[in-house]
């Protein structure tokens, strides 16, 4: 049977066994011993962690990656959220890490805008920031939030100036000379009447032209700002095909799920988000249910790719509930991706194919030990990263889909 009509055959399946909460708008009273979750199991588990491949490839000029260091200090005792927010503390140092923290891609006015939520699974606390400014470690002022407030999500200048007041170093400036380089390439892809190629500009003794065209002084303002966001996902997707940064940096992100033997489970994500964005925008990666969701009882899912279709879906909070009915973890990222390509109707996201033109990834763990690396498309970026008693490796992704995004 083909992939596509397994999991739609398999959502159909369990449309009826759904958690309650999730189909009805009733909640439902449950005997918790009559309706425990199917994925929990009696036998202890093996400490276990899952990543996208950031969190393998980068080591900040040390002998650790994110996910070596994580399962270090988990199999070491160490609790588990510690554990893996060191862990990613590494490549949000990491200045060649182009998704993330320090030296991640900036916003469209050139300013490093980073998010990150964190959820740890026993003592049911989680935290996150958005759009924080001038911190090269959003995953611990993350952290600080989960432990030191009431609250879920602190955003832009209060989240800086929360991270200020608990004494985090706060930077001018979190670009590089090579991200800013990379800015300024692609305003001159966006915009090359104004921002000029200086080679190109010696070369032709002229202004280049985008595509022969000079823009419409007298389009409204709304066309103008559509059209300008239009030709920045196109520039930016450009600089992508042309091999002047990875894809898994130009949609930014790492997320790292852990496992201790005792079965306690953490996850945390943290992203500089998509490049060149709107300044302001939030993706999925600091919002509990979309870049990230952990139950202790069942297990643990982390994401990368396209935020805005991730939020639309609620899709790693939706993955946990599948587990919770029994599902395993790569039938649940399966139908959760199945969910997302059949909601993405409108034609500015669909291929030549009336596909998805994009790529989305999760990483999934339940509480026994298993776990599954998943995306819509499993030809752009297609390994994750696993760590185990046989060691830290990358494995590669199953993609729902065939072909690449956007052919």
């Amino acid at each position: 049977m083909h992939r596509r009509d397994f999991v739609k055959t398999t959502v159909q399946g369990i449309a009826v066994a759904t958690t309650p909460m999730v189909v009805n708008a009733q909640p439902a009273v449950l005997d918790n011993e009559k309706h425990a979750p199917p994925a929990v199991h009696t036998r202890r588990a093996r400490p276990l962690c899952i990543a996208d491949v950031s969190s393998i490839r980068f080591t900040n000029g040390g002998s650790e990656s994110a996910i070596t260091r994580a399962f270090r200090g988990i199999s070491s005792g160490e609790d588990v959220l510690d554990a893996i927010v060191a862990g990613v503390n590494i490549p949000e140092l990491d200045p060649e890490e182009r998704g993330i923290g320090y030296g991640g891609l900036p916003n469209a006015d050139g300013i490093v805008q980073l998010d990150s939520c964190l959820m740890h699974g026993p003592k049911k606390w989680a935290g996150g920031v958005a759009g924080i400014e001038g911190v090269k470690t959003p995953s611990l002022i993350a952290k600080a939030v989960a432990e030191l407030t009431d609250h879920h999500l602190i955003v832009g200048q209060g989240a800086q100036d929360f991270a200020r007041a608990l004494g985090f170093e706060i930077h001018e400036d979190l670009n590089t000379g090579e991200s800013r380089a990379l800015w300024l390439e692609w305003r001159r892809r966006v915009d090359p009447s104004h921002w000029l190629d200086p080679e190109d500009r010696v070369r032709r003794g002229r202004f280049p032209e985008q595509n022969g065209d000079k823009a419409n002084p007298n389009a409204s303002y709304d066309t103008r700002l559509k059209n300008f966001y239009s030709a920045s996902l196109d520039a930016g997707l450009s600089m992508v095909d042309d091999n002047l940064i990875p894809e898994h940096s130009f949609w930014g992100t790492t997320s790292l799920e852990g496992l201790s033997a005792d079965g306690d489970i953490c996850g945390v994500t943290t992203t500089s988000g998509l490049s060149w964005k709107i300044p302001g925008r939030a993706g999925d990666s600091p919002i509990l249910g979309a870049g990230q969701y952990v139950d202790n009882e069942v297990g643990a899912c982390g994401s990368t790719g396209r935020g805005e279709a991730n939020l639309y879906n609620c899709a790693s909070f939706l993955i946990v509930e599948f587990m919770r009915q029994g599902m395993s973890p790569k039938d649940a990222g399966m139908a959760a991706l199945a969910r997302v390509r059949d909601n993405t109707i409108e034609e500015r996201l669909l291929n030549t194919r009336d596909l998805p033109n994009f790529d989305l990834r999760f990483f999934i763990l339940n509480k026994q030990g298993d776990y599954a690396g998943v995306a819509m498309y499993g030809s752009s970026e297609s390994m994750f990263a696993v760590c185990d008693e046989n060691g830290a490796r990358e494995e590669p992704l199953e993609g729902l889909l065939e072909g690449p995004p956007r052919g």
